[in-house]
């Protein structure tokens, strides 16, 4: 009885070992796609997008993201920008705080572009959404930290470890609202667009898709800030930026430089937050929705 109760008493299963050998095995035989993926968020997109903001002097470049603010989301998000942008470059750290919206572009870009596709065919088929959904909930709910391991295994220190493990990190989110807003679109409208003759492709691109478009983009919203926070994360392996500087901080046990770091990435996720909120307030189902509420 009592080796029944022990805690021993199951035969040790060897799940780690398991992934260990599939790292192992990528690593022997994907040599060619590391590279290339290595060599396209680094070399091809992240090195070029902070050679073109540090190309812009810093007060233009503050001005510019004021502008486009502005734009988008009314003068008060480009007065915050505008100030948050100068404070940053008055704390001298412009460079690291372009390094890190760069960073964030090329990971929430790879992150949307690949969870829009699956939350659509999720939300159009009940078997995919059946399958993906366990698969996003593992991804949600295991340790970011985790996901460094073989990302470092595969490309070493430096950008393309933390921008991978973001792009994983930040999926979910984009992918469970965009199925949730395919599937909350009204079915009546789906067969009425059956019963006058449209594909199922139009259907898609001119019914379902523009009327779930809050709904995505409020999963884009939360792949960008996902991207955001995992910045730091980012900084353990050479990631740079202002996860760099938060890093920095934190093991030198300099309080200043840490809350520094940590003020840049709290202006950029509200510029970001902010930015991506007020692009799905333009939609016109948006419209719709506030013009029928007023």
């Amino acid at each position: 009885m009592n080796d029944i109760l022990s805690k021993d008493f199951l035969p040790r299963i060897e799940v780690g070992q398991w992934f260990d050998a599939f790292v192992d095995w990528v690593n022997t035989h994907l040599q060619a796609l590391l590279h290339f993926i290595d060599w396209l968020l680094k070399t091809a997109l992240y090195d070029n997008i902070v050679a073109g903001f540090n190309w812009v002097p810093a007060l233009v470049m503050a001005v510019i993201l004021a502008a486009i603010a502005w734009l988008i989301a009314g003068w008060r998000l480009g007065l915050f920008t505008l100030l948050g942008m100068l404070l940053i470059q008055s704390m001298r750290y412009w460079p690291e705080a372009m390094e890190t919206l760069a960073l964030v572009i090329v990971a929430a870009f790879f992150a949307i572009l690949l969870a829009i596709p699956l939350g659509i065919i999720a939300g159009r088929n009940q078997t995919v959404g059946a399958i993906i959904k366990p698969v996003m909930d593992f991804m949600q709910t295991m340790p970011a930290f985790v996901y460094l391991i073989p990302t470092l295994f595969f490309f070493g220190i430096g950008e393309v470890p933390g921008i991978v493990s973001t792009i994983i990190f930040a999926m979910p989110p984009g992918v469970r609202l965009t199925q949730l807003g395919i599937r909350q679109v009204d079915s009546e409208m789906v067969e009425a667009g059956y019963a006058f003759g449209s594909s199922p492709s139009r259907i898609l691109s001119r019914i379902q898709i523009p009327l779930a478009m809050p709904t995505i983009m409020a999963g884009i919203n939360q792949v960008i800030m996902l991207s955001l926070s995992m910045v730091v994360i980012a900084g353990i392996v050479g990631a740079g930026g202002l996860g760099g500087v938060v890093y920095g901080g934190i093991t030198r046990l300099d309080i200043a430089k840490g809350f520094e770091g940590g003020v840049g990435v709290v202006i950029l996720a509200i510029f970001l937050d902010r930015l991506t909120a007020a692009l799905g307030d333009r939609s016109a189902v948006a419209k719709a929705e506030r013009a029928t509420t007023a």
